[in-house]
């Protein structure tokens, strides 16, 4: 599949349907064209295919062996900068543009989407966005700054809630503030592409997460894989603000008070990055709905 897929490119045959095409013309739950197309195509890869079969299990036997070694490293051990280098180098190096494209978004939507509930809260909650628009952005700690993110958003906004004593509230659509949401400057065709850029998404997340493990403290694994919960927590916060309690249904890595095992927490990821471009393109629907403008598009269509 192309990652400039159009259906009628692909032949329909009611005998033999193609399932990546019945995938992208399907909507019934939002995600923004551009994205799909690069979604889909990098899914219907042979890397995906192929690889992540055999990755998938070697990676969580891994996170098994790597979790019995730390018992006898000392408990505050880290290389965080060092594990930033390596994800950085693995990324520009083997990575698929497809999957170095959703990364790098991942970040400015998580970012924004955060700030669109801080903004409709009714009280002052401080951000610290991350907006890499470069692989070599991701250097300066930015993976383990995006689980940090969360959980001080979810701790500085309920703390202030409480100070005041309110709670999380509807608002009118017309008084939504979508003002911090837009398409990141990001592109397709900028991404790296080189003969060994051909690991799909899930099979580099998968290789990635033991390594995530190995390099930080078991503490810091442990919250970063239980930061995937938070999922159910900011669509509760997004519904709730937007009074559609229906498209929490779009969420489904679990509960926030029942931790999980972290080895499903490379599937989990994925999970994360999809539901956060659902979000995040249902806010942006919402956004032109409210000022009458066409839906805001990915600028180029990805090549």
């Amino acid at each position: 599949m192309s990652s400039t897929l159009d259906p009628k490119d692909i032949p329909h045959d009611p005998r033999d349907p193609n399932p990546w095409l019945a995938t992208y013309l399907d909507q019934s739950t939002p995600l923004d064209d551009g994205v799909k197309r690069a979604w889909l195509a990098d899914a219907a890869s042979g890397s995906r295919q192929y690889l992540l079969p055999l990755i998938r299990p070697l990676a969580r036997t891994c996170i098994v062996l790597i979790q019995l070694a730390k018992i006898v490293v000392p408990p505050k051990w880290a290389a965080s900068r060092l594990l930033h280098r390596i994800l950085a180098w693995g990324m520009r190096a083997t990575l698929s543009p497809q999957a170095n494209w959703l990364i790098l978004r991942h970040f400015h939507l998580g970012s924004q989407i955060l700030a669109f509930i801080a903004a409709n809260s009714s009280v002052k909650v401080p951000l610290s966005p991350l907006e890499p628009m470069d692989i070599d952005d991701l250097k300066d700690e930015l993976f383990l700054k995006h689980d940090l993110n969360l959980f001080n958003f979810v701790i500085n906004l309920n703390k202030a809630l409480r100070a005041e004593g309110r709670t999380l509230r509807p608002l009118p659509r017309e008084q939504l503030d979508f003002s911090m949401l837009e398409q990141p400057a990001l592109q397709l065709s900028d991404m790296p592409d080189g003969k060994l850029n051909g690991i799909d998404l899930q099979s580099a997340i998968e290789i990635f997460t033991p390594v995530y493990q190995l390099f930080l403290t078991d503490h810091d694994f442990w919250r970063a894989s239980n930061s995937l919960q938070l999922d159910e927590t900011i669509g509760i916060y997004c519904a709730t603000i937007l009074n559609s309690p229906e498209h929490l249904i779009l969420l489904n890595n679990k509960h926030p008070l029942v931790p999980m095992s972290t080895l499903r927490a490379g599937y989990r990821l994925v999970l994360h990055g999809l539901s956060t471009e659902m979000l995040h393109c249902l806010l942006m629907q919402m956004k032109a709905a409210q000022t009458g403008d066409a839906p805001g598009g990915l600028g180029s269509p990805p090549g």
